[in-house]
């Protein structure tokens, strides 16, 4: 099964919520729906500043996204308590799926990429803690071309890093903005619905595929090629 699949990685291998953890012994109940907003105005600052083609790397848009939640949710956090929550965001763990599933699809022939709005080095530091890093042929980032997803040229940037074709290339994510947007741009994607209360947007363009984890992505990918 040759094919290229590039892999999202927040939400998609590393699970963002882990970050509730460390919130929870800042500011106890209101950890969760705290966690919930500053990813939401995480991914949403990234889109402004791609939009706007005003760039600053991904750790700007969670730290931005961070001080707004502490004023929009009157949470008072020192400094020092904000630099610890951005530094979690480091060693978030992975999904309970993710390893098995990455290493069925490696002993499938595929070949396995990290492809995120994150820096390089933040990425790969972040797989390395994961411990699912080893699967992975390498690390490509939309930093490298200073935009964001879904930016259509950032799917074709990783493309060209791959080398690979569009048409045999997989975007596999849990966010639907980002299987959109590689859709649009002339992939494949699936979309990871861990959740049974997770929509996809109602729009024209809809999932290639749909599976509940890592390890049905590869049993549903092994039926595709066969």
């Amino acid at each position: 099964m040759s094919i290229t699949i590039a892999f999202d990685v927040y939400g998609t291998l590393i699970d963002t919520a882990g970050i509730v953890t460390a919130l929870d012994k800042l500011i106890g109940d209101r950890a969760e729906a705290f966690s919930n907003l500053w990813r939401a105005k995480q991914l949403e600052y990234s889109f402004r500043r791609g939009l706007m083609q005003n760039y600053r790397d991904f750790s700007v848009c969670t730290r931005n996204a961070l001080d707004f939640c502490c004023e929009a949710l009157q949470v008072e956090m020192s400094a020092a308590e904000r630099v610890s929550l951005l530094d979690a965001y480091r060693y978030l763990p992975a999904f309970a799926d993710a390893e098995q599933g990455l290493a069925r699809l490696k002993a499938a022939d595929c070949r396995l990429y990290a492809f995120s709005n994150g820096k390089p080095d933040d990425v790969r530091n972040l797989l390395k803690h994961a411990r699912i890093d080893q699967y992975l042929e390498g690390v490509v980032s939309t930093d490298e071309i200073k935009s964001f997803k879904p930016n259509p040229a950032v799917y074709a940037h990783f493309l060209r890093q791959a080398g690979a074709g569009g048409c045999e290339s997989w975007l596999i994510s849990g966010n639907p903005f980002d299987v959109i947007g590689a859709i649009s741009a002339g992939m494949r994607g699936a979309w990871v619905k861990r959740s049974s209360k997770a929509v996809f947007d109602p729009w024209e363009i809809q999932p290639t595929l749909t599976v509940g984890n890592l390890v049905e992505l590869c049993e549903r990918l092994q039926a595709d090629q066969s």
